[in-house]
């Protein structure tokens, strides 16, 4: 395998485990980068550019990196709130007058942000193009009647996110969330990261696909999770939640057009290098490059526990914090302080302010699960045994 970048002395374990992802994991193209204390300490790619071509991966190979994208986009309310122009306890009617519609006048703005508002499905799912135009989202989400009462318990928002963040962000700002995290995000922090790619840069996006993981490693040993009898059946009933939560958009885009990559869907569209969503996370968490994200109670309020236990979409337990998956049994990040966001079939990006540690990590290949990807999984044990 031929494993282009650099890595620092002391972090060589990444290396190994990213070239174990190629060999024994199922891997196709990829990349990996750490920074410690704002300092990038990884930054590895290797594979072919598209999951099913055989371009190498280039230095500056992007991909979708689905709900990854949701960890970028949940800064965007915290740094509004840090500036004093959202109140995070204030109802979402203040900012979105239509969203009151149907039982949603006590919605507060953190129910809307760590998945507590009860509008993780639509009762009329989305066309591509409605779910892409704009206006229908926030509309559908606006009319919508929440599944259960907003403030009471947690179920993650897989698709509606995208609306009811985004038009919170566009609300309280005037502009589009994408547009906001290009000017006040991206462009200060140098970073290769998109909610509705530029035209001029398409060429540099590879293309996604499923792939199935090998039954076993080189050693035997099982790497294929067998999931709980309830998860199997809760995606396989065209009516539960679950189905109902990622089907809000249907059918589903195809992820490699233009059109769908050049959209705006913060829950699941973001177009991102690995060293893009490390050098965000390590934003958040200290300085880098004379350029800091989070205050300190920011920092705080985005890894404070919102919701935890069983969580009526993803029907296993999972901790939210204020648009943060925080670390538990599923979705195992570094340490119990770290906090951040997986991408269904693979990506992931998070931070550990304790150690100061923030990875990225970008897959072409999208295996089956939603948070808890055996190859990051890898990657983020490689980085714990260099610490």
């Amino acid at each position: 395998m031929d494993v282009r970048g650099t890595v620092a002395p002391g972090f060589e374990a990444v290396r190994d485990a990213f070239v174990r992802n190629f060999e024994q994991r199922g891997e196709r193209g990829a990349a990996v980068a750490v920074y410690r204390h704002g300092r990038k300490v990884v930054d590895l790619w290797a594979g072919t550019r598209d999951v099913d071509g055989t371009e190498p991966w280039a230095v500056d190979t992007t991909q979708v990196v689905r709900s990854a994208g949701k960890g970028v986009a949940a800064a965007v309310p915290l740094l509004l709130h840090q500036r004093g122009q959202v109140d995070l306890d204030a109802p979402v009617g203040t900012y979105w007058p239509e969203f009151k519609a149907n039982g949603k006048e006590r919605v507060l703005v953190r129910h809307l942000v760590a998945h507590r508002a009860g509008l993780a499905a639509l009762d009329t799912p989305l066309t591509p193009e409605e779910a892409a135009d704009g206006v229908s989202g926030p509309r559908a989400v606006a009319a919508q009647r929440p599944q259960w009462e907003p403030g009471t318990d947690h179920g993650y928002h897989a698709q509606t996110y995208s609306w009811l963040v985004g038009e919170l962000v566009r609300r309280v700002t005037g502009r589009t969330i994408g547009r906001w995290i290009a000017e006040e995000i991206a462009r200060p922090l140098g970073l290769d990261f998109w909610f509705g790619l530029p035209e001029d840069e398409a060429h540099r996006v590879g293309r996604v696909g499923p792939v199935e993981p090998p039954a076993v490693d080189g050693n035997g040993g099982t790497l294929r999770m067998r999931p709980k009898r309830n998860v199997v059946e809760a995606y396989a009933d065209p009516g539960s939640l679950t189905r109902r939560a990622f089907g809000a958009i249907d059918p589903f885009p195809d992820e490699n057009t233009p059109a769908y990559r050049a959209a705006e869907l913060p829950a699941s569209n973001g177009v991102a290098t690995a060293r893009g969503l490390a050098r965000c996370y390590a934003a958040m968490i200290g300085e880098v490059d004379g350029h800091r994200l989070f205050a300190p109670a920011t920092l705080t309020l985005a890894r404070t526990e919102e919701s935890a236990g069983p969580d009526r979409v993803l029907v296993v337990s999972t901790r939210f914090g204020l648009g943060y998956m925080l670390h538990g049994s599923a979705a195992p990040l570094l340490a119990p302080g770290s906090f951040g966001h997986p991408g269904r079939g693979g990506s992931l990006g998070f931070a550990d302010p304790e150690s100061g540690i923030a990875l990225g990590y970008v897959t072409n290949g999208l295996q089956k699960g939603v948070t808890a990807d055996p190859r990051s999984q890898a990657l983020v044990r490689a980085v714990r045994s260099a610490l």
